[in-house]
């Protein structure tokens, strides 16, 4: 009997312990919550007209805060959040794209995938993108144009340089095989003569872009924009 209680005891201690963990989990915040509750917040000051062009993925978007400037004429709404991979993507695709019922969505991720750990290759790059984009097809269909942005070469991250070719690659045929999609090399514009990449083109942690880096993206990007 005595025994008896002991299991008891012993086994409504581990269910506690396993309801705690449980709990302090559902208690965590999720990645990125702060900048998702950021942008319904904006929304409900200003409701973003539907059928726009939605910019969405990582810091290079986050930062790129004059974003309308570079584009005048085109209703881009502006949904990168920094430090976000392909997941992150695909997890707040209903916030960050799908509620907007876009004409365009133009993407650039992926370069913090290859970056998050070793053991993530480029064919995990394209198999994450192509879940992100048919979620997206199979809510929009083919009516809305999707684009993908190649990864950027920079001088911190100089070390994924061959995965980032690898990588870029894989998502330009993948991207060949679709409908109304695109990508847009703006990798090779960001490269010196010799194959190395500009200096001249980043902030201070060498990673992130100037405005001159941006100025190229600009160029390459415009002509694929829809404006109707």
């Amino acid at each position: 009997m005595i025994m008896n209680i002991k299991v008891f005891i012993k086994n409504l201690l581990f269910v506690c312990l396993l309801l705690q963990i449980s709990l302090s989990a559902l208690a965590q915040k999720k990645p990125f919550e702060a900048e998702i509750k950021a942008f319904a917040k904006s929304d409900s000051i200003v409701a973003p007209l539907q059928g726009k062009i939605v910019f969405v993925g990582s810091s290079s978007f986050t930062k790129w805060k004059d974003i309308n400037q570079y584009f005048p004429g085109y209703p881009i709404i502006n949904r990168g959040f920094g430090g976000s991979n392909l997941l992150d993507v695909i997890q707040y695709v209903n916030e960050t794209v799908l509620k907007y019922n876009p004409k365009q969505v133009v993407i650039y991720c992926g370069e913090n995938d290859l970056a998050s750990s070793d053991t993530v290759s480029p064919e995990i790059v394209l198999d994450r993108f192509s879940i992100l984009f048919n979620l997206i097809r199979k809510q929009l269909g083919n009516k809305s144009n999707i684009t993908f942005i190649s990864i950027k070469p920079s001088i911190s991250r100089w070390r994924l340089e061959a995965k980032i070719v690898a990588a870029n690659t894989l998502i330009a045929n993948f991207i060949e095989k679709q409908t109304n999609a695109n990508f847009i090399n703006i990798h090779n514009a960001m490269l010196q003569g010799d194959g190395s990449v500009m200096k001249d083109i980043f902030i201070a942690d060498n990673l992130h872009m100037n405005a001159k880096g941006y100025a190229i993206w600009q160029k390459i990007i415009a002509p694929s924009l829809l404006v109707k």
